[in-house]
This record gives C-alpha cells, structure tokens and sequence, in this order.
C-alpha cells in the first residue's frame, strides 16, 4: 500500500468528481470489483446500520462507491457544484429534470440526482468534508466519464450553459473542457501537468470529460483504468460478469463489461499506437 501522504484532490465547480453504483446485493458487488479491481472498501456512518454505503479504496484513497438501490441507472457520473440548489434550478430552466430534489450527505456534501434533456442521469454534489474520488487514471481507478448522445450539439448547448464547459476541436474530436482547470490541477494536486503535456495541444490538461456521439440514446458511460484489459476481462467472466463488447482504439484497449447485477461500465488499458 502506498503510504505517501497526498495532498487533497479537489474539483472545481461542473467537474465530475465522483462514480458510484447502486447494487440490490452490496456485498456481493463488493466482492465483484475487489475481485476485479483489487477494492477495498469503508463503511459510511455508523457500520452495521441499515443498507450500507461502502467507500470503494485503492491503496488507501477513495475511487468511487457502491450503494443499495434497486435502479437499473448503473455507474452515474457526479459533477461538483458550489450550490446544489442553485445548480438544480438551472437544470429545469434549461430543460432537464430534477428526480431527486437536494438532500444531505451528512458531513461529507450534498447531492441531487438530474436528467438532462436527452434523458442523461447525472448526479451533483456540493462538497463538505468529501470531495470525491482522490486516486484516479490508474490501474483499478475511475479513470474518465464519457457523454454518449445521439445529438452533441444539443448536449453542449445544455452542459456548456450548465457548467462552461466547450469542445475544442484541435484537442481532437469528443473532449470536452472547462477552461482553467489545469491550472486548478497544477496549483493543487498535480503540479507537473503542464510540463508532462507540453507536447500536447494547448489546453488538453483542461479536458473533464469525453463526448461520444451516434448512440441511441444518451447516456453517461464510466471508465476504469486497468493494466491489461484482456486479464481484466478474463477475471469479470469468471466472477459472472457479461463482456458486451470490445474494441482497439488508437490510445486504449477497452472493453464493455456488465456486471452480474447489470451495472454497465468500460475497462480501458492505456495502449497507445496499437490499435
């Protein structure tokens, strides 16, 4: 485990911050992804009461959650807020829908659950003590949340009035950014990531989230990073998971993975040039 001290990872207001998943059998789901992801977990609030909440944790930092719930919503994408109800009211005026008003989260934040106008779900969270996930873009890890829609322009036109966010297409096609936001990372928890990505377009260390378009319906796709996805597809089977699909990008080795409660996500192994 590694027992470096980290300092805090932080989300600015409409970056998505955290995953989780609601499961009718939380422990078995645990077992699932600690078996598949190396997870262990903590219990929110008190242990032993009622349905559990379990922090998922990967060398000791959060990675994402797993709750009871019998909804076939899957992995859900939240996105940081500084006020939830302001944020929720902007939603409606937009066209999305409010299903879950605002509620607390006991010292860790607050949360609403929303539906953009193309019947996307995504949940906000206005930080207290938790701010989300505090380990990513590692074997194991969230890794990225993905927009996937049958119309993008609509999608950008809601979000981008939402959040701020834009698509630039000299990042290449479906990256969405929020200006500033590598300079957020580089002051607080990543400081050489404009060194690192000096190669890169102008503005790639700014991208929050990938837009996907042709499917559908839309739909929040979550990813994980793995070392190597054809193991970590080996390993979903044999603990009863279903593989919808897989596929070689230019920069990753995925596959599409349904576990054995129906919660869909993506195992992504860094690969670039191979595909």
């Amino acid at each position: 485990m590694d027992h470096t001290p980290h300092p805090p990872r932080t989300y600015p207001a409409g970056v998505p911050c955290w995953v989780d998943v609601e499961a009718r059998d939380v422990r078995a789901a645990a077992d699932f992804y600690a078996a598949l992801f190396g997870w262990s977990y903590a219990e929110a609030g008190e242990p032993g009461a009622g349905d559990p909440y379990l922090f998922a944790r990967l060398d000791g930092r959060d990675v994402g959650a797993i709750q009871a719930g019998d909804s076939d919503a899957g992995w859900v994408s939240y996105i940081s807020c500084d006020d939830v109800e302001k944020t929720c009211a902007r939603v409606e005026r937009q066209g999305g829908e409010v299903l879950v008003p605002p509620s607390e989260g006991g010292e860790y934040g607050r949360t609403a659950t929303c539906r953009d106008p193309q019947a996307a779900l995504f949940r906000l969270w206005q930080p207290g003590t938790h701010h989300g996930s505090q380990i990513v873009n590692t074997p194991g890890a969230w890794n990225f949340s993905d927009l996937h829609t049958p119309d993008p322009e609509a999608a950008l036109a809601f979000y981008g009035e939402l959040f701020g966010w834009t698509v630039d297409p000299r990042l290449g096609a479906g990256m969405i950014r929020l200006p500033g936001y590598g300079n957020h990372l580089a002051a607080t928890s990543d400081p050489d990531i404009h060194t690192r990505q000096e190669s890169l377009p102008e503005g790639f260390a700014d991208v929050i989230a990938g837009l996907t378009p042709g499917a559908p319906k839309s739909s929040w796709q979550i990813r994980f990073a793995v070392a190597d996805r054809d193991a970590s597809v080996a390993v979903a089977k044999e603990q009863g998971a279903t593989i919808e699909s897989q596929a070689d990008t230019e920069w990753s080795k995925d596959a599409v993975v349904v576990d054995p409660q129906g919660a869909r996500f993506i195992v992504s192994e860094f690969a670039p040039g191979e595909g």
